[in-house]
């Protein structure tokens, strides 16, 4: 009995341990933000400013068009995550539960892209996005990500999931492939789906290279290439540039705290058949 205690006290202390750890530069990031220029030098430093400056946040928004650049993530972040339930939820549906000829190679060689490095990507993806004069444009800041490979993968997983004599009883009663997916299926799936879609909110919403490759005007900014205004080579107004990585940061710790408990049902449930 006592053996069982301390493991489960060790246990405790590691998971504490490495939620300290965790939240360590969360905490620091909060405090530089409310700190002047000089008291992020000083040493020993000091986690809670005594004069915190909330007007920090405040002159964030005189230097940099902090509204511009949150919009335009919004609108990317929503019509990517969009497109990426829809183009997911169609092949998922395809690769689980049609049958066709070739089906399980196509998902195999779909599944191999997922060992392709993004970076080998870029510049294909790029020289196609000046092709087609999308530089600038939501269309090129969007549309190469509405596919996702791993939330194919996911998705389908969780359809193997679900009884096939559902889809057989459909279909007796002259239900469509298409009907059968949107009023059956979707709502099953909602948990897969949530977490889908919130993986690829935080992606799209944190996303740095691709929007600062595309778009070379402030009007198309995005936050996480807007808050580079805060840096130079000679130094940075980390003060600053901590302020608005806390603006960036809060909207998606809001939504994961909403949201959370479905990503681990989701990721759960979609892996017990393959």
């Amino acid at each position: 009995m006592n053996n069982f205690r301390f493991s489960k006290l060790f246990t405790y202390l590691i998971l504490a341990l490495g939620c300290v750890i965790t939240l360590l530069p969360f905490v620091w990031m909060l405090s530089t933000s409310l700190k002047s220029l000089n008291e992020v030098f000083i040493m020993p430093p000091e986690i809670i400013p005594k004069n915190p400056k909330f007007s920090n946040y405040k002159e964030v928004a005189t230097q940099i068009p902090i509204v511009t650049y949150f919009i335009n993530t919004l609108i990317i972040t929503f019509i990517v995550t969009i497109g990426t339930l829809i183009t997911t939820i169609l092949a998922s549906f395809g690769f689980s539960k049609i049958d066709f000829w070739g089906r399980d190679i196509i998902f195999s060689i779909m599944i191999g892209t997922m060992m392709v490095p993004g970076e080998l990507m870029l510049i294909p993806n790029y020289i196609t996005i000046v092709k087609l004069g999308w530089i600038n444009t939501f269309k090129g800041l969007t549309v190469p990500w509405i596919i996702s490979v791993f939330s194919v993968f996911l998705l389908r997983q969780f359809f193997l999931t679900i009884p096939n004599s559902l889809y057989y009883a459909a279909k007796l009663d002259g239900c469509s492939d298409f009907k059968y997916l949107w009023t059956i299926m979707v709502p099953i799936s909602k948990p897969a789906l949530l977490t889908i879609a919130l993986l690829k909110i935080v992606n799209s919403w944190n996303e740095f290279l691709w929007p600062l490759i595309v778009t070379n005007i402030p009007t198309m900014r995005t936050l996480p290439v807007g808050i580079m205004n805060f840096t130079s080579e000679a130094g940075g107004n980390y003060h600053l540039l901590m302020a608005a990585t806390t603006i960036v940061i809060v909207p998606i710790l809001i939504i994961y705290f909403v949201l959370q408990k479905y990503v681990i049902s989701g990721i759960t449930k979609s892996g017990i058949k393959g």
